[in-house]
C-alpha cells in the first residue's frame, strides 16, 4: 500500500538537488555550487502519468579525507539500495566517470534494484565526447538531461514510472484507515501494534532503533479495515550517528505523509520532551488526524487528579494540537489499548468531514456579528463568504476584500468558531484566504 520510493544518488555537486526541486515543482532542497550542501535526506510526493511516488534527494558523499571516501560512498549507496524501489544514479556530464562512480555502480548492480543512469548538465543536442564511456559502468543506457533547462525530463520520468507495478497507479482504498505509529525510539510503538494484533508481528526489543523500516500491517476490527504502519523512532539529529538511521527517519516521515491518522506515542514516565514536540509538529504540519497516546501508564503512581493533571500538562506543551484527543494506555498490560479503535474511527471521520456552504456561512456570519473583523488605516476587513474546498484535513477558502487585513489572530478566531460548532476532533483545520476581485463593467 506504500508509494514507490525513488532515491537520487550520486557524488556531490552533480545536480541532484536541482533535479529534485524541478520534479517536485517547488524549491525544497537548498541548491548551491558547494559540494555537500544537502546533508540530510529530503523527500517530496510526486505524480507523473497518474503514478504517485516519493522522490528522495540524498546528500552526496562527504569525505573528510581521501582515506575514507570509499567507506562513506558505500554507506550512502547501501542506504539508498535498502530503501528505494527505483534508484536514479546521477553523474555530471561535464566530466568522465570516476573510480568512486565505478564502485557505486558495482554495488547498484549487485542490488538487483532497478537503476536509471542519468547524465546531468547536458544542455544541448551535442553529446560530450566521453558520453558513451558511461555505458562501461554496466548500469544500462545513460539518459542525458539538463536539470537547469528541464531537458528530457519527460522521457526520464516515463522510464522511472515504467518500473512501478500497477499498485502505484491505483487509487487508495478509501475504506482502509491507514494509521502511522510515530514517536521517539523505545516508547512502545511496536508493542502497541503487537498487542492489537495479538501476536508478535513486529520485532520488539529494549534497544532503541530496532525498527529500521516502516512496516505495514493490515488488520480488521469490528468490520473496519486498518493498516498499521510501525515506524522507526525519530531521534534528535544530534543523536543520529548511523547513516542508515537517517533513512529510518525518512521512512517515518514518509509514513506520516501517506497515513490518515497518527498515533503520537509518549512515554508516561518522560512526558512531552522537546523531541516529542517536534515529532507532533511533523504530523500537525502534514495536516494529519492525530491521537496523543501516553504509553506505560501503569508505571506511574496515580491519584484522583492524575489524568486531568497529565492531560493539562500535555495541552500546555503541545498548545498547537489542542484538537488531538489524549489516550492513556499500557501496551504491556493491554489497558485501554483496544479503546484506541473508537478514537481512530472518530478522528478519521472528522478528518474527512464536509460542511455545506450554507451552514458554514451561517456560522461565519454569526461569528462576524459577535466579533467584528479588524481594520487598518480606516479600511475594514470584509468577509464575503467561506466555502470548504477539501478534506484530509478540512480545508476552507475565505473570500475577503483585502488579504493583508486578514490577521492570523482573526483567522484563528474563525477556526475556533468552526470547532465550537462542528468539533473537528483530532484534525487540524486549514484556512486559505483569497481576495475576491471586483467586477469591472464597461
Amino acid at each position: 500500500m506504500s508509494k514507490p520510493i525513488v532515491a537520487i544518488v550520486g557524488r556531490p555537486n552533480v545536480g541532484k538537488s536541482t533535479f529534485f526541486n524541478r520534479v517536485a515543482g517547488r524549491r525544497i532542497s537548498i541548491v548551491e555550487d558547494t559540494p555537500g550542501v544537502t546533508r540530510d535526506r529530503i523527500y517530496a510526493d510526486v505524480e507523473w502519468l497518474s503514478h504517485n511516488f516519493t522522490l528522495i534527494d540524498t546528500g552526496g558523499i562527504e569525505p573528510d579525507n581521501g582515506d575514507v571516501i570509499m567507506s562513506q560512498m558505500k554507506e550512502q549507496a547501501q542506504v539508498a539500495i535498502d530503501t528505494a524501489d527505483v534508484i536514479v544514479f546521477m553523474l555530471d556530464g561535464h566530466y568522465e566517470y570516476t573510480p568512486a562512480d565505478e564502485e557505486i555502480a558495482q554495488m547498484l548492480r549487485r542490488s538487483k534494484k532497478p537503476v536509471v543512469l542519468v547524465v546531468n548538465k547536458v544542455d544541448g543536442t551535442d553529446m560530450p565526447s566521453h558520453f558513451y564511456d558511461y555505458y562501461n559502468l554496466g548500469i544500462g543506457e545513460p539518459i542525458p538531461i539538463s536539470s537547469v533547462n528541464i531537458l528530457n525530463f519527460g522521457d526520464l520520468l516515463d522510464i522511472i514510472v515504467g518500473y512501478f507495478d500497477e499498485s502505484s497507479k491505483e487509487v487508495d482504498d478509501e475504506e482502509v484507515i491507514k494509521v502511522a505509529v510515530i514517536g521517539k525510539p523505545n516508547v512502545g510503538k511496536s508493542s502497541i501494534i503487537n498487542k492489537i494484533l495479538g501476536e508478535n508481528r513486529v520485532i520488539v526489543s529494549d534497544i532503541a532503533g530496532t525498527t529500521r523500516d516502516a512496516i505495514d500491517t493490515p488488520f480488521e476490527y469490528d468490520g473496519q479495515k486498518y493498516t498499521f504502519i510501525d515506524t522507526a523512532g525519530i531521534r534528535r539529529k544530534s543523536k543520529i550517528n548511523e547513516k542508515i538511521e537517517k533513512y529510518s527517519i525518512l521512512r517515518a516521515l514518509t509514513a506520516i505523509e501517506r497515513c490518515d491518522v497518527c498515533l503520537i506515542m509518549i512515554e508516561a514516565t518522560e512526558g512531552v520532551t522537546e523531541q516529542v514536540t517536534k515529532i507532533a509538529g511533523y504530523a500537525h504540519e502534514a495536516g494529519k488526524a492525530s491521537i496523543i497516546v501516553v504509553n506505560k501508564w501503569d508505571m506511574l503512581a496515580k491519584d484522583n487528579h492524575s489524568y486531568a493533571n497529565y492531560e493539562n500538562s500535555i495541552r500546555d506543551d503541545l498548545a498547537y494540537m489542542r484538537y488531538a484527543p489524549v489516550m492513556f494506555v499500557s501496551a504491556l498490560t493491554g489497558q485501554r489499548v483496544m479503546n484506541l479503535f473508537e478514537k481512530i474511527q472518530l478522528v478519521s471521520n472528522e478528518h474527512s468531514k464536509r460542511i455545506s456552504t450554507g451552514l458554514l456561512n451561517d456560522v461565519i456570519s454569526e461569528a462576524i456579528l459577535l466579533n467584528q473583523p479588524p481594520s487598518d488605516k480606516g479600511v475594514r476587513l470584509k468577509i464575503f463568504f467561506m466555502t470548504q474546498s477539501g478534506v484530509k484535513p478540512p480545508t476552507f477558502v475565505l473570500f475577503v476584500n483585502k488579504k493583508e487585513l486578514a490577521h492570523f489572530s482573526y483567522i484563528r478566531y474563525l477556526e475556533n468558531t468552526l470547532r465550537k460548532n462542528f468539533e473537528f476532533t483530532g484534525t487540524p483545520i486549514k484556512t486559505i484566504v483569497r481576495e475576491r476581485k471586483k467586477k469591472t463593467f464597461k
